[in-house]
């Protein structure tokens, strides 16, 4: 059964040898990092994530079952994956996630689960995620205002986020990051949010905005007179000058924390950095409870080092966020031919690009890849 994919012809350094072994792409790089979006539905309707109305809606029959997905990982796992993260969407939203955890937890050769949310639904279900056996989570919070908040997500409040933040303290995930996507027109209290990390053992994490989405709606501006509420956020072309490189970041937090009498940021030591640290850099408020990092995708990139790979809702293995390239594993896994998911793996794993085109974007939603 052959994969079904878009523009792989396009892929930048796609090789176009076969395979060259478990857990080794084209490039020679190792992969063990596996990325689930386990649904495309989501609470909050984050403006550079989907549309105000939500994505298209698909029937279940459409999306993989939870049984598919756990079935697919065993698949991986003997290719090489050891960490699996959950995402969405919002994969709180989804009834299955804590036995799909569950099961997760139990296949040979996975080391790590961890799960990505907005946070909004972890006081009630933290602790039954623990039991099941998730080892840490990822909060998504761009701002501590709560208007601007309210702005960004379309449904949420701030207050959402840090009692999931607390939370997931409070039921002993370790460790705890909060990820924060820096927009430049935003004008976001960045320095507010390295706070985070003086009391709270939490390492804050400052995103270099991305454009994921299709063209005309990969950014987006405030609203005009007339045209919505003040502050509502309107979907529009992405602005490359939205982008705030981490250097530029780091040297604003820095500027701030001087005035306020503190220390600046110091690179954090050796082991100082958080579990599954993957692409940030980390430094720490002297002193601080947990650390700040900063993830440069678009300054900086860390394409040579990229361990992962993506599975989405609905069957699709993508090799680079960046990249429209897909390889359908849907049907295989449908008609439960093993054999054939992992010739589409291994096919996926071999043409993953050695670097990405980000300028060029891609068609789909970030809630519909998995952030």
């Amino acid at each position: 059964m052959a994969p079904s994919v878009s523009s792989r012809a396009g892929a930048p350094g796609a090789s176009e040898a076969g395979p060259r072994g478990a857990g080794v792409d084209g490039c020679g790089r190792g992969i063990s990092y596996l990325r689930i979006a386990v649904t495309d539905k989501c609470n909050f309707r984050c403006v550079y994530c989907m549309p105000a109305e939500g994505v298209p809606p698909r029937s279940h029959e459409e999306m993989l079952s939870a049984e598919e997905i756990a079935r697919f990982v065993r698949i991986a796992a003997r290719e090489g994956i050891a960490s699996v993260r959950l995402t969405g969407g919002e994969p709180l939203v989804s009834h299955r996630i804590v036995p799909l955890i569950r099961e997760l937890r139990e296949i040979p050769g996975i080391e790590d689960i961890s799960l990505t949310t907005n946070g909004a639904l972890l006081p009630r279900m933290a602790g039954a995620l623990k039991d099941a056996g998730l080892d840490r989570v990822n909060i998504s919070l761009d701002t501590l205002d709560p208007v601007q908040f309210g702005a960004i997500t379309r449904l949420g409040r701030v207050e959402q986020a840090l009692a999931g933040i607390d939370a997931a303290l409070s039921h002993g995930f370790h460790p705890v990051k909060v990820n924060c996507v820096v927009v430049r027109r935003l004008q976001q209290d960045v320095f507010g949010m390295a706070r985070l990390s003086l009391e709270r053992p939490v390492h804050v994490r400052f995103i270099e905005y991305m454009p994921i989405g299709s063209d005309e709606e990969r950014g987006f501006r405030a609203a005009d007179a007339g045209e919505g509420p003040a502050g509502e956020l309107r979907p529009e072309a992405w602005d490359a000058s939205d982008t705030v490189p981490s250097r530029e970041l780091r040297e604003r937090i820095d500027a701030e924390a001087a005035a306020a009498g503190m220390g600046p940021l110091e690179a954090a030591a050796e082991g100082g950095a958080p579990a599954g640290a993957g692409p940030a850099r980390y430094w720490r408020f002297p002193d601080a409870a947990g650390t700040v990092g900063f993830i440069s995708a678009m300054s900086n990139h860390f394409c040579a080092s990229c361990n992962r790979m993506r599975l989405t809702a609905d069957g699709a293995i993508r090799p680079c966020l960046f990249s429209d390239a897909e390889y359908r594993v849907f049907d295989a896994l449908r008609a439960g031919d093993d054999d054939a998911v992992a010739r589409i793996w291994r096919d996926a794993v071999s043409h993953k690009p050695r670097e990405h085109e980000v300028i060029k974007g891609t068609e789909r939603f970030m809630s519909q890849i998995g952030g």
